[in-house]
């Protein structure tokens, strides 16, 4: 079984050694770091790059720069995606995010995670979990999503929250480790008027 396969089993497998994840990591990396060198204003190409990168993206979305991932080809996007400054996703396993989701600035997804055990990190090991979130979801500033996560739709993250464990559709949720504060009302999930 080749690491990769171990990776998208959820086995431990050698992400630091293994020359075709390196080679895979470093591609990724070059990629991103074109992105960011582009302008702000050389829109066309960014898209288009990032098109080329990610597994799946919606018609209209918007990543702002910078932007870092490990691998690109594992992170579905929905239509009218939106990510603030200094999004970092770890995609080691999918990442799926819904339509008209929210990232603010300095956000974090991480599928990755390494074992407690001192010598088997010492030898590259990690573990890969998936990551989902449901549409319309919002995640503040600095808010920290870890391996397994899946975040229901409509659901605010407040601002630094670290989000260990699955959240519900339809609530408040913030703190470290991030909890439900409380469900959002009928009047916060209305779709609002045509009449503006």
């Amino acid at each position: 079984m080749t690491e990769d396969q171990k990776r998208a089993c959820g086995m431990l497998y050698d992400a630091n050694y293994d020359g075709e994840i390196v080679q895979q990591r470093v591609a990724c990396q070059d990629l991103c770091h074109r992105y960011n060198a582009l302008l702000p204003s050389q829109i066309q190409e960014r898209e288009s790059l990032l098109r080329g990168l990610l597994g799946q993206t919606g018609e209209r979305f918007v990543i702002e720069q910078p932007f870092w991932c490990d691998y690109g080809i594992r992170i579905r996007l929905g239509e009218d995606f939106y990510s603030n400054h200094h999004l970092v996703i770890l995609d080691a396993a999918p990442v799926t995010i819904g339509d008209h989701v929210f990232i603010g600035p300095n956000c974090g997804i991480y599928t990755a995670g390494h074992p407690l055990n001192p010598y088997l990190r010492a030898q590259g090991l990690e573990y890969a979990k998936p990551v989902t979130l449901g549409s319309y979801v919002w995640l503040g500033a600095h808010v920290v999503v870890l391996p397994g996560v899946t975040i229901g739709a409509h659901t605010v993250v407040g601002a630094g929250s670290v989000v260990t464990r699955d959240l519900p559709a339809g609530v408040l949720a913030a703190g470290n480790p991030c909890r439900v504060l409380r469900p959002l009302t009928n009047e916060e999930l209305a779709e609002p008027s045509s009449s503006r």
